[in-house]
């Protein structure tokens, strides 16, 4: 089992998620927040799930009030959020801290590894991206800026979609 993918955590709705689930999968974990300038990327982030969900790529936003205090919505309110602006139906997580002494088991993985283009360290911003391959390595790394739309985050999600 891939290390990034051997944790357990719940879903908004606080049903237990075995992230297990995702082996064989391309996925691209996203810590998300309602009121930040970059929001809009759920929009494309909906849009990556309808297009490269059918060939194998699991968009997971991960739900963060770090960044601003721009996530201080409760489950229900975030889920109703996206559902409502945006029109989200890919997985979303609990709220969570990924940085510092608090972050959950699965961010201290990821921040821990040294990965392109970004590298190790603590997220910076909401909307920061972790990219899976297959394998449940992580494959990629994109600051928050990228899009998800963008030339070089589809690059990178295609060519992980083409291993098997």
């Amino acid at each position: 089992m891939a290390p990034a993918l051997k944790f357990k955590m719940k879903s908004l709705a606080g049903k237990p998620i075995d992230l297990a689930k995702y082996q064989g999968k391309v996925v691209l974990f996203v810590n998300v927040a309602s009121e930040c300038g970059l929001t809009p990327q759920y929009r494309s982030l909906q849009a990556l799930h309808e297009s490269l969900g059918p060939k194998g790529l699991v968009v997971i936003g991960v739900p963060c009030n770090q960044f601003g205090g721009q996530e201080p919505g409760t489950a229900s309110e975030i889920q109703s959020f996206c559902q409502k602006n945006y029109g989200v139906t890919f997985p979303m997580l609990e709220k969570v801290d990924v940085n510092g002494d608090k972050a959950c088991a699965l961010y201290k993985h990821l921040t821990s590894l040294e990965t392109k283009p970004k590298g190790a360290g603590k997220v910076g911003w909401n909307f920061e991206k972790f990219l899976l391959g297959r394998d449940g390595q992580v494959a990629a790394r994109f600051n928050p800026t990228t899009e998800p739309d963008s030339e070089e985050l589809l690059k990178a999600v295609k060519a992980e979609l083409a291993k098997n």
